[in-house]
């Protein structure tokens, strides 16, 4: 028996018992075996709503395993492949320097609330929880913003500069009303005039996956004249305001199911995502990549590696995140979810 049939042999003997995440950058030989496919946003709301699962497997990486596990019940397990797949962005913010920044910001202005991408560790969202904010995804940035900053409330927003810039670019505010917080230099690089003045301070941290180039841009259009470019806004401002669109993981994949029939799409985005989508729309959309990226750490997840926690399912690949951190998180996620 092949590793596919041993796979969905286990799948069809646990039927609701067994929920499989699996998110947009996983190959396809593993995302045939899950019973959801979607962006990190649309895998937090499975999660929550997977109901009758008592083990929840999370195709993904680390921070989503931890997201899952936080919005689990008492009855259910949340495991991972190789929970060595982490996210690099997710790391650039250590709690430790997040509360000094915290206390650095809040010295110089009031009514800052911080929002945390979800692409983050369990302990920043239970931060965020604890101080009254909320948690975001690519998809709902614009929407949480929007919620807190109606509030006359400022967004000091944690891990992804370029998700945040970008945000508050859509939102209509100009560019010095979004002053990036580098931790490595005195108070974030910033003045106390800059960080009054700013409506939305980003962290400086960013997604290697999506670091493209406004070389990259212009190759395309050289290399594909006909072509409209889309990205994903964890890209760098500079590159992704000479982009024709720009939009979540999930927003790539509707683009490109509306577009019409002869169009030529080139997509700033994991190079998983990109071959699937052309091999989905061969012939009738002809679909580029802005340049191969890969997340690494996603791709740490296979076929193997998902039979062997379908067969044992170790402790070893259990997600669980402490308790404190839990309650806190949880309202973090909680929050964006009523909110979107």
């Amino acid at each position: 028996m092949t590793t596919t049939e041993k796979i969905e042999q286990i799948r069809k003997q646990l039927k609701d018992k067994l929920c499989i995440l699996g998110h947009y950058y996983q190959r396809d030989e593993v995302l045939k075996h899950a019973d959801f496919v979607g962006d990190s946003l649309e895998l937090a709301k499975k999660a929550a709503a997977a109901m009758e699962a008592e083990k929840i497997v999370f195709c993904g990486v680390h921070f989503m395993a931890e997201s899952a596990d936080i919005l689990s019940g008492a009855y259910q397990t949340v495991y991972m492949p190789d929970t060595n797949a982490g996210c690099p962005m997710a790391d650039m913010a250590p709690k430790r320097e997040v509360l000094l920044a915290w206390e650095t910001i809040s010295s110089l202005a009031k009514n800052f609330v911080p929002i945390v991408y979800v692409n983050s560790t369990a302990a920043l969202k239970a931060f965020c929880g604890e101080h009254g904010g909320a948690t975001c995804t690519s998809s709902n940035s614009a929407k949480i913003f929007s919620f807190f900053l109606k509030q006359n409330k400022k967004i000091f927003f944690l891990p992804d500069e370029h998700l945040g810039a970008n945000t508050a670019h859509d939102l209509g505010l100009p560019d010095d009303e979004a002053a990036v917080f580098n931790p490595s230099l005195p108070n974030g690089g910033l003045g106390a005039e800059q960080i009054e003045k700013a409506q939305i301070v980003p962290w400086k941290g960013y997604c290697h996956v999506h670091a493209f180039s406004v070389d990259d841009i212009k190759r395309a259009r050289a290399d594909h004249p006909e072509a409209k470019i889309i990205v994903h806004p964890e890209t760098p401002k500079e590159v992704l305001r000479l982009a024709d669109a720009h939009g979540s993981t999930s927003r790539i994949v509707k683009y490109v199911e509306e577009a019409k029939n002869g169009s030529t799409i080139v997509i700033g985005t994991e190079i998983n995502l990109v071959k699937r989508l052309a091999a989905a729309y061969a012939g009738r959309v002809a679909i580029y990549p802005l340049r191969p990226s890969m997340c690494r750490n996603m791709a740490l997840t296979n076929e193997e590696k998902l039979l062997d926690v379908l067969e044992n399912f170790p402790k070893e690949n259990e997600i669980h995140v402490e308790p404190k951190l839990k309650t806190n998180a949880a309202l973090a996620l909680k929050c964006m979810l009523k909110i979107s």
